[in-house]
C-alpha cells in the first residue's frame, strides 16, 4: 500500500502529468501487475505525453494483466529500458481503446511495436501481406489485420508517419487484406477459382490510397471466363467468390469485423450484378453511366484477383474518365451534387460533420476532383487519385494558385489527422466531431494541442474549415472551369498548325499575327506561360464572340505584357470571378476601353471585384480627387492626379457599361438600355464634376493657398448640367462668384478670371488621357461676354438683355463644383427665368421655334444622312430634348415635375401631368434612349466622338453587337433606328411645331 505522504505527492504529479482522475490513476499504478515499473522514475511523463494519460494507464493494467506470469517481466523490462517501444505502445494505448481490447485480448501482440525494421518504417503490400499470410481463417484474418493495423497506428501516433503517409498504409493494408481474403474465398471454392478470372478494383479512398482508419472499401468485380469456361457458369462463380470476399471482409465475429466491402459505385448500384466482364461494363459506361460515376473512376485502382484483367479494365475506362468533362453540363451536374450532399445533412449535425459538411473532406475533394476532370484532359500530370498529390500537380501547372494549394493542403492534412484520430478512438465508422468534453480534450491533445486543448482544438478546426469553405466557392464554382469543359479536347493544347486554323475559323482577320500573339504570350516552361496556356483556348473564344477578335487578342497581349511581372493578374483571371470573360468582353469591343486600360493596367483588378463595376458617387469621387490635389507638389500634379482617378474611372463606367450590353456567362445582357444610359450620364458626370473641383482646387492653392479672395462657384449647363454626359461630350459651363466680405470687387473679378484661365490651362495640358473640354460660350453675350461673373452682374443681365434661347438654355444649369451655396442662389436667381410665370407668350414659342428650324438647315454637317445622325437628324436627340423644353418652359411654373434639368425625367413628369400622351412619351423616350447609345457606341469602337454609325464594316458590326444586334443584323439594325426616329419625328412635328 502507499504511505498517504507518498500518496499526495503522487496525486499532484498526476494532475500536472494530464491525468484527470488522479485517484483512479493512483489506485491503478498501486496494482500487483505493475509492481515492476512503479520505480520508473520516467513512466509519469510517458503517460503524460499520451493523448489520454488515464486511457494509457488503464490500457496498460489491463495489458499487463493479461500477460502470463512468464511474459509480464519481458514487457516490463522493456517498456523501462526501451524509450522508441514505450513511446509507441502508451501513445496507442493513450488514443485507441479498441487497439488497447485487442492487446488485451492478444498480449503477445505488443511484441510486434518492440522494433522497427527500415522497411517497416513505411511498409507498402508485400510487408502487409506477409503480416496477413498465416491467416487460415477468417477469424485469423481480422487478428492479423488488427496486428498491422497496431504497427499503422504506433506510427501514426508517434509520428513516424504523416498523414498522407497513414493514409497510404492504411490504403496498402486494406489491399493485402482483399488478397487474403479472396484466397480464403478460392481455397473454399476451387472448383469455382477454376471456371474464371476475377478482378477487384479498389474505388473511393482506398484507390486513392488515402484510406481511414474506419471506413467502407469501395469495390468494382470484374469477371472473365477462364479458358474454355462457359461465360454465364465463370459469371456465377466469379460472383460467388465476390460475394464470400465480401463476407469475410465485412461479417463480424468475436474479433469484431475488418471493414465492410461497398460495390455500389458498380454499374447500375446495388440493382445491377455483382460481377460484369469487361465489356459489359464499358458498354454500360458508354451508354448509360452519369457523371457522377465518371468521377468516381478517377480514383480506380486494380488491387487483387487477376492482374491483367484489372489492367485491362483500366486502360478501357481511363479515356472515359478524361472525357467526361466534356458531357453536357458537366460541371453544373458535379456542383448540384455536391450541394444536393450538404443538403441532406441532418440540421442538427451538420456543425459537427467533418467530412461531408460546408469546410469539411469533401469540398477539398470535390474541387480538386473537378479541377482534374476538366483539365485533365490535355494534361496527364494531372491524374492521380489521390487528393494531395493531384493538388500539388494543380499548382505545379498553375491551375490553382500555389498559396491557395498550400492553405487546402494545410487544411486538408488537418481535418484528415483529426478524422483518423476521432476513428482511431474506439474503430469505429463516423466523421462526427465529438460534444463529450473529454473526447475533446483527448483529441486536442492527439494533435500536439496541449494548451487548452479543447479551445485549441475548436479554434483551429473552425479556421481550417473556413479556409477550406472559401477555397472550395473560389475553385469549385470557377466561372473558367465551365467555359473549359466546353472546349473540344484538340481546343485545349493547340499545335502551331491546329491553332492556325482554328484561329482563322473562329473569324480571325490575321490568324498569322494572332498565332505570333499566341506563342509570345503561352510559350516557355514558366509558371506564368502555364496559366496563359490555361486561359487562351477559353478567350480565344469570347473574342471571337465578337466583332473584332483580333484587336481583343492584341490588346490582351498588351495587357498581358504590362502587368507580365505582376504576381496577382493571371492569378485574378484564373480565379476571381468572372474576371476574364469580362476582360475579353472589355477588350474586343473597341478602341475606347482598351486605351483607357493600356495607359493604367492595374485597373485590370476593377473586372475582378464584385462590386468593382459599381459607379462611385459624386462625393466619393470628389473626396478621392482633392485628397490627390492636397497631396501633389504643384498645380501641374495635381491635375495630373485627378486626371488619373478620372482615367480609372471612365474605365470603369465603360466596362461596365460593354459587360451589361453585350452580357456574360455571369450576367446577362441588361433588359434596360434606359437605365443603363441614366447610369452612364450621371457615372460620367459625377466624374467630370470631381475632375472640375480637383482643378479648381489646384487653380486655387497655386497662387492663394487654402481660400480664394471670392467666393466661386462652377454651373453645369447643357447635358453637364443635365447629368446626361456621354464619354465623349464636352463640359459646357458658366462660372459665377460673390466677392468675400472686406475683399474689394476688382480684386475678386482678377482673382475669379485668373483661376477660370488657369483652371483652363490645366485642364488644356497636354496628355494622353481623355480630354475633359470646358466650353463656357452658353454664357450671357456668348464669347464677346466676361468668362465670369458675379451673381449680381448675371442678375442685371438676366433682368435686362437675356433672350428666350438664354432662358431654354439655362433649364440645365445645375451647380457642379466650387461654392455649393453660391451655386445654389445661381439656380435660385434662374428659376422665373427658365420657368416665367404663366408659361411662355406666343412670340416667345415662335421663336424658340424658328430656332430649331434654323439649326437644323445650318448646322447639320454637309453630306450627313438626316435620318442617321444621332444629334441633329430627324427623332434624334436634339427634337426631342428641344419638344421636351418647350413643354418645360411652358408649363414648369404650374408643374413641380417639370422643374428638372434631366431629359427622361421631365419627359416622365410631361406624361404624368397629362400633357404627352403615353404612347408618344414612349416614343420620344425610346428615340433618345437609342441616339444617346448610338453616340456611347460609336466612342466606345471608334474611340473618338462621333454622331453617326461609322462606315467602316467592323466598327459598324461592333456598334451593333453593343446595341443587341449578333452577327449579320446590321442592315436590321440601322433600319430599327431609322423606324424609331421617323416615329419620334413625327411626334416632335406634332407637340413642338404644332403641325
Amino acid at each position: 500500500m502507499t504511505v498517504p505522504g507518498r500518496r499526495s505527492s503522487t496525486f499532484s504529479r498526476l494532475l500536472r502529468h494530464g491525468f484527470t482522475d488522479p485517484s483512479a490513476a493512483e489506485r491503478l499504478l498501486d496494482l500487483p501487475a505493475l509492481d515492476a515499473l512503479r520505480g520508473d522514475p520516467v513512466l509519469l511523463d510517458a503517460l503524460g505525453a499520451t493523448a489520454d494519460p488515464d486511457l494509457a494507464l488503464r490500457g496498460l493494467v489491463r495489458l499487463a494483466e493479461a500477460q502470463p506470469e512468464t511474459e509480464r517481466a519481458a514487457l516490463t523490462t522493456t517498456l523501462v529500458s526501451a524509450k522508441p517501444f514505450r513511446d509507441r505502445l502508451l501513445g496507442v494505448l493513450g488514443t485507441s481503446e479498441a487497439l488497447a481490447d485487442h492487446l488485451a485480448r492478444h498480449p503477445r501482440d505488443w511484441e510486434t511495436l518492440v522494433t522497427y525494421e527500415a522497411v517497416d518504417l513505411h511498409p507498402g503490400v508485400a510487408e502487409f501481406e506477409r503480416g496477413l499470410a498465416e491467416a487460415g481463417d477468417e477469424v485469423a484474418l481480422r487478428v492479423a489485420y488488427r496486428r498491422c493495423l497496431l504497427g499503422i497506428a504506433a506510427r501514426d501516433v508517434c509520428g513516424t508517419t504523416d498523414v498522407a503517409q497513414t493514409a497510404a498504409e492504411l490504403a496498402d493494408l486494406a489491399t493485402a487484406t482483399l488478397r487474403a481474403a479472396l484466397g480464403l474465398a478460392r481455397a473454399a471454392a476451387p472448383a469455382d477459382a477454376a471456371q474464371c478470372r476475377l478482378a477487384v478494383i479498389a474505388m473511393g479512398k482506398c484507390g486513392g490510397h488515402e484510406l481511414n482508419y474506419v471506413s467502407d472499401v469501395d469495390v468494382i468485380f470484374v469477371g472473365e471466363p477462364a479458358e474454355g469456361a462457359d461465360e454465364g457458369k465463370a459469371l456465377q462463380a466469379a460472383t460467388r467468390l465476390a460475394a464470400h470476399l465480401m463476407r469475410i471482409c465485412s461479417e463480424t465475429t468475436v474479433e469484431g469485423t475488418i471493414w465492410p466491402v461497398d460495390a455500389n459505385l458498380r454499374p447500375e448500384g446495388r440493382n445491377g450484378p455483382l460481377v460484369r466482364t469487361l465489356s459489359s461494363h464499358l458498354a454500360y459506361y458508354q451508354r448509360w453511366a452519369k457523371t457522377w460515376e465518371f468521377q468516381a473512376l478517377l480514383k480506380a485502382r486494380a488491387v487483387a484477383g487477376d492482374p491483367s484483367l484489372g489492367a485491362a479494365y483500366l486502360d478501357a475506362v481511363s479515356p472515359m474518365v478524361w472525357q467526361a468533362a466534356e458531357r453536357e453540363n458537366f460541371v453544373t451536374d458535379v456542383q448540384a451534387m455536391r450541394r444536393r450532399v450538404v443538403d441532406n445533412i441532418p440540421a442538427d449535425r451538420i456543425d459537427r460533420e467533418l467530412k461531408l459538411g460546408p469546410g469539411g473532406l469533401r469540398d477539398v475533394e470535390f474541387a480538386v476532383q473537378l479541377l482534374q476532370l476538366v483539365h485533365g484532359r490535355s494534361d496527364a500530370t494531372l491524374h492521380s487519385g489521390t487528393t494531395l498529390d493531384a493538388l500539388a500537380a494543380l499548382a505545379a501547372g498553375g491551375y490553382v494558385g500555389r498559396a491557395d494549394a498550400a492553405q487546402l493542403d494545410e487544411a486538408y492534412r488537418f481535418l484528415r489527422a483529426m478524422e483518423h484520430r476521432i476513428q482511431l478512438y474506439r474503430l469505429r465508422r463516423t466523421h462526427l466531431v465529438p460534444e463529450d468534453e473529454a473526447d475533446l480534450r483527448r483529441l486536442g491533445r492527439s494533435l500536439g494541442l496541449r494548451t487548452d486543448p479543447v479551445a485549441s482544438l475548436t479554434r483551429e478546426w473552425k479556421r481550417h474549415a473556413a479556409v477550406v469553405r472559401r477555397l472550395h466557392e473560389k475553385l469549385f464554382y470557377r466561372p473558367l472551369l465551365d467555359a473549359v469543359a466546353q472546349l473540344a479536347p484538340g481546343e485545349i493544347r493547340l499545335s502551331p498548325q491546329a491553332a492556325g486554323q482554328r484561329l482563322e475559323a473562329l473569324g480571325y482577320a490575321d490568324p498569322a499575327a494572332a498565332l505570333r500573339h499566341l506563342e509570345a504570350l503561352a510559350s516557355g516552361v514558366s509558371r506564368k506561360a502555364a496559366i496563359q496556356r490555361t486561359l487562351l483556348p477559353v478567350l480565344l473564344g469570347w473574342f471571337a464572340d465578337s466583332a473584332d477578335p483580333d484587336a481583343g487578342l492584341l490588346g490582351f497581349r498588351k495587357v498581358s505584357d504590362a502587368l507580365g511581372k505582376t504576381p496577382w493578374y493571371l492569378r485574378l483571371l484564373r480565379d476571381e470571378g468572372a474576371a476574364a470573360e469580362n476582360l475579353a468582353r472589355v477588350l474586343s469591343a473597341g478602341r475606347f476601353a482598351p486605351d483607357l486600360l493600356l495607359r493604367a493596367p492595374e485597373a485590370v483588378a476593377i473586372l475582378g471585384d464584385p462590386g468593382g463595376l459599381a459607379p462611385r458617387g459624386r462625393d466619393h469621387l470628389e473626396q478621392e480627387v482633392l485628397a490627390a490635389v492636397g497631396r501633389a507638389d504643384g498645380a501641374e500634379q495635381a491635375v495630373a492626379a485627378a486626371r488619373g482617378v478620372r482615367r480609372r474611372e471612365l474605365f470603369r463606367t465603360a466596362a461596365a457599361d460593354l459587360i451589361d450590353s453585350y452580357g456574360t456567362e455571369d450576367s446577362p445582357r441588361t433588359s434596360d438600355p434606359g437605365a443603363l444610359v441614366d447610369r452612364i450620364g450621371q457615372a460620367v458626370t459625377d466624374l467630370n464634376a470631381a475632375t472640375l473641383a480637383g482643378a479648381l482646387r489646384a487653380a486655387v492653392r497655386a497662387e492663394w493657398g487654402d481660400e480664394l479672395p471670392t467666393r466661386f462657384a462652377v454651373i453645369g449647363m447643357g447635358r453637364f448640367g443635365g447629368h446626361e454626359l456621354g464619354y465623349g461630350s464636352d463640359a459646357d459651363v458658366l462660372f459665377v462668384h460673390e466677392p468675400r466680405e472686406g475683399v474689394d470687387e476688382q480684386e475678386a473679378a482678377r482673382a475669379a478670371n485668373r483661376v477660370v484661365v488657369e483652371m483652363r490651362r490645366l485642364l488644356q495640358l497636354p496628355t494622353t488621357d481623355p480630354p475633359l473640354l470646358i466650353d463656357a460660350d452658353l454664357r450671357p453675350e456668348g464669347r464677346s461676354g466676361p468668362m465670369v461673373r458675379t451673381l449680381a452682374s448675371y442678375r442685371a443681365y438676366y433682368q435686362r438683355w437675356s433672350l428666350v434661347w438664354e432662358a431654354q438654355a439655362l433649364l440645365r444649369a445645375a451647380p457642379m463644383a466650387g461654392d455649393r451655396e453660391l451655386g445654389e442662389r445661381f439656380v435660385e436667381l434662374v428659376d422665373p427665368l427658365r420657368y416665367p410665370v404663366e408659361g411662355l407668350g406666343d412670340d416667345a414659342v415662335r421663336e424658340i421655334r424658328r430656332l430649331k428650324a434654323r439649326m437644323e438647315s445650318e448646322r447639320l454637317p454637309r453630306g450627313a444622312d438626316p435620318t442617321l445622325h444621332a444629334k441633329l437628324g430627324r427623332g434624334g436627340l436634339s427634337d426631342v430634348e428641344w419638344t421636351v423644353q418647350l413643354l418645360q418652359m411652358r408649363h414648369g411654373w404650374a408643374e413641380p415635375g417639370l422643374r428638372t434639368t434631366r431629359t427622361r425625367e421631365a419627359l416622365a413628369a410631361a406624361h404624368a401631368a397629362g400633357l404627352i400622351p403615353g404612347e408618344e412619351a414612349q416614343t420620344l423616350d425610346e428615340a433618345w434612349v437609342l441616339a444617346t447609345r448610338v453616340r456611347n457606341a460609336v466612342m466606345l469602337v471608334r474611340g473618338r466622338a462621333g454622331d453617326t454609325f461609322p462606315p467602316e464594316p467592323r466598327e459598324l458590326a461592333a456598334v451593333g453587337r453593343y446595341l443587341g444586334y449578333g452577327p449579320g443584323h446590321v442592315g436590321e439594325m440601322v433600319d430599327d433606328y431609322r423606324r424609331i426616329t421617323r416615329r419620334a419625328r413625327a411626334v416632335v412635328e406634332e407637340l413642338f411645331y404644332g403641325a
